[in-house]
């Protein structure tokens, strides 16, 4: 987008060189300009198309994130609650390897905090 925005300042003298008649060069000018605006309209209206389509998706597109979700929050239970009693009554739980576990949780319980907050504005359904 950029590279056309500064191709239009100076393509429009050029048209303005070339063409005798001040008012299609004006207007040649002007379809110049607003060529940029109409690509972009363009290609921002078939995002939206795009994600149209993926909204409606599948049970599993629609799951996947919930199920991770669980499965964090299962490694984080047995980390913290299930191996420390467990381990009170002389039984040994593995740990889960919270390094890996932690930042996937956290970035979903942040992006799920966004959500919370849409929801409540009512930006989203």
């Amino acid at each position: 987008m950029g590279i056309l925005s500064a191709l239009i300042g100076p393509a429009t003298e050029l048209a303005g060189k070339f063409i005798q008649d001040k008012d299609q060069a004006a207007r040649l000018g002007h379809e110049l300009s607003t060529m940029a605006d109409k690509h972009a309209q363009e290609a921002l209206l078939a995002q939206i198309e795009v994600n149209k389509a993926e909204a409606k998706g599948n049970w599993f597109q629609a799951s996947w994130r919930p199920l991770c979700g669980y499965v964090c929050v299962l490694g984080l239970a047995v980390n913290f609650l299930i191996s420390p009693m467990a381990a009170g009554f002389g039984f040994i739980v593995p740990q889960a390897d919270m390094s890996v576990m932690l930042p996937v949780l956290t970035g979903m319980l942040g992006l799920a905090g966004m959500r919370s907050f849409e929801r409540v504005k009512g930006v989203s359904k």
